[in-house]
């Protein structure tokens, strides 16, 4: 049993001793660790120094109103683009191309024949004025007991179609198939004038003949004068006036008989 003694003490060489165990462990003294006091010396009337992890915290008082819960929510810098996108959209019929002043200046232009037409308006797709015109023209006729509906859209379909193929032959830009229909279908207005005018009296008479002729040539000279502006037609305004003139011709032959 010596021997084994002797091997104990010997197998580890360490400087700590027994009276090491009153000093406080990881770096803390007795005076400084308030736990380590007797029970008769700690003084319980100074609060802890370390609370308890479960204790919660005093919850504020709610200073809100009942049924209006306060603000919170900020929205980040993305969702407020958005929103103020909304107010910089143009208006409904702006985005369905319905511009009323648009539609007021093309139908001036038209009215006044010796007008210079603006071509950025006139290359305009605009096809409100020539369905309310088209509505007209066969409202008027009706009055006159004439019910020529089918005709008027068939005639208006194939006119502006063989209108589309000639201007794309004789102008270098080209123009699209809804410009054609719109310039056509407001110069259908003077054309209203002639089918309301067969309502109140005849137009199969000397004065019905010169009236016709009029409106014809004021329809056509209108459509050339915009087609030429809006195409860039320099010098070509009575090629552009005869198929016009032949088109507007039927529309005249529709009032007329």
């Amino acid at each position: 049993m010596s021997g084994f003694d002797n091997f104990n003490t010997d197998f580890y060489q360490s400087s700590y001793s027994v009276d090491d165990q009153n000093q406080g462990g990881y770096g803390y003294s007795n005076s400084e660790n308030p736990y380590n006091k007797p029970y008769g010396q700690y003084d319980y009337s100074q609060p802890m120094g370390y609370p308890s992890p479960g204790m919660m915290q005093p919850q504020q008082p709610y200073t809100g109103q009942i049924f209006q819960p306060t603000q919170t929510y900020t929205p980040n810098a993305s969702q407020s683009m958005y929103s103020n996108s909304f107010d910089d959209e143009p208006p409904l019929l702006e985005e369905l191309g319905i511009n009323f002043d648009h539609i007021w200046q093309k139908t001036l232009t038209v009215l006044h024949p010796l007008k210079v037409a603006d071509g950025s308006i006139m290359n305009e797709t605009d096809l409100a004025g020539p369905m309310v015109f088209c509505l007209a023209f066969g409202a008027t006729l009706l009055l006159s007991g004439k019910i020529q509906f089918g005709y008027v859209y068939g005639i208006s379909a194939i006119g502006c179609l063989a209108m589309y193929c000639l201007l794309n032959l004789m102008s270098m830009t080209g123009v699209s198939f809804g410009c054609v229909a719109s310039v056509l279908g407001y110069c259908l207005l003077p054309m209203i004038i002639l089918s309301s005018f067969g309502v109140v009296l005849s137009l199969q008479g000397m004065m019905g003949i010169i009236l016709t002729t009029t409106i014809i040539g004021w329809c056509s000279f209108s459509a050339s004068k915009i087609f030429i502006s809006a195409l860039a037609m320099d010098g070509q305004q009575s090629l552009v006036a005869y198929p016009c003139a032949l088109l507007y011709g039927v529309f005249a032959l529709i009032s007329v008989f």
